[in-house]
């Protein structure tokens, strides 16, 4: 069974290790419902309790499907989801929007698809430049005065908007992408958070699948994968990034681990107040994952990777569009 962790200082206790599911519904190739639900099923019985969704996921379609999977064992997951990006019927990305009315009417619409009578912690996925974040996190707020949500949180919002988001209500966690190919939050960020009693949960942990070793090539990734669209999955970047790769089978390699394990493991032992939250949708990945809970890693192998790979080293930005990263 995973070991607990604090995030933040409210109040909130989750597994040190969280499940990722927007994979379930899109962006990485073919679905499999059944064996998604299954992989929610079997990531509460390891004790892997802290399930992170948004309503953008699918579009609407991921909110569902975590909302059936926990219908029967509700009381024993910390549910996460998000508001703010704007998707289209059709799918298409209309923008970012926080305004207080949209912010209740998400919230209303994210319980109903997730059949439950409150969220343990509702993040705002991307912060709105034009709306000021005190409004925002002020009719979040609301939602926790009205028992609708349990803990807020923001999600790639930089330090001084995460202070001003902190002074209007408590933020329990701030969700931002960290991994080893992903250490630019390491100079502001994470100060930031640290001082403010804040919780970190560090999403694509695992680079989008890149740090386990299983991607050599362009071609790799299926049609319809949106990783084809990654600026650092373009040939001539990922050949370049598989250096960093390299430094993480080595060391997977000489303690019987896998990568993804090492590359976990990495995240685990930077902070008890970080939280991974590795996306998959199948049980035995997500079990390997779990068993990265595991993996200890000495000074000297955790200096080697970062060693190999420093901050700056990862070639190519992260989102074809870095426009509402770190706002």
């Amino acid at each position: 069974m995973l070991e607990q962790r604090p995030l933040g200082r409210q109040g909130l206790h989750v597994s040190a290790l969280g499940l990722g599911c927007m994979g379930m519904s899109e962006f990485y190739g073919a679905l499999d419902e059944p064996e998604a639900v299954a992989t929610i099923h079997r990531a509460i019985e390891l004790g892997c309790n802290f399930l992170d969704t948004a309503d953008v996921y699918g579009p609407l379609t991921n909110e569902r499907l975590v909302g059936r999977a926990i219908t029967d064992r509700r009381e024993r997951v910390v549910l996460a989801t998000k508001f703010g990006n704007m998707r289209g019927p059709d799918g298409a990305w209309l923008g970012v929007n926080g305004r207080p009315e949209y912010v209740q009417a998400c919230c209303d619409a994210s319980l109903q698809r997730l059949g439950v009578s409150y969220i343990d912690l509702y993040y705002q996925h991307r912060v709105d430049r034009n709306v000021p974040i005190e409004e925002t996190v002020g009719a979040m707020a609301a939602l926790v005065k009205a028992g609708k949500v349990r803990y807020l949180g923001l999600s790639e919002a930089a330090p001084a908007t995460i202070r001003r988001a902190h002074a209007t209500h408590p933020i329990t966690a701030l969700q931002t992408e960290y991994s080893i190919w992903q250490r630019e939050c390491e100079p502001g960020i994470l100060p930031t958070v640290r001082e403010l009693g804040i919780g970190f949960v560090a999403y694509s942990p695992l680079g989008r699948g890149f740090l386990t070793g299983g991607y050599r090539a362009f071609d790799d990734f299926a049609a319809g994968d949106s990783r084809r669209k990654g600026p650092r999955f373009q040939p001539g970047n990922l050949e370049a990034n598989l250096q960093i790769v390299a430094a993480i089978e080595q060391i997977a390699q000489a303690k019987g681990a896998t990568a993804a394990q090492v590359a976990l493991a990495w995240v685990l032992a930077k902070g008890r107040d970080i939280v991974p939250i590795p996306g998959t949708k199948r049980r035995r990945w997500l079990e390997s994952n779990v068993a990265a809970s595991r993996v200890a890693l000495s000074p000297t192998e955790l200096a080697a990777l970062d060693a190999a790979s420093p901050i700056g080293a990862t070639r190519g930005a992260r989102y074809a569009d870095m426009s509402n990263v770190n706002r």
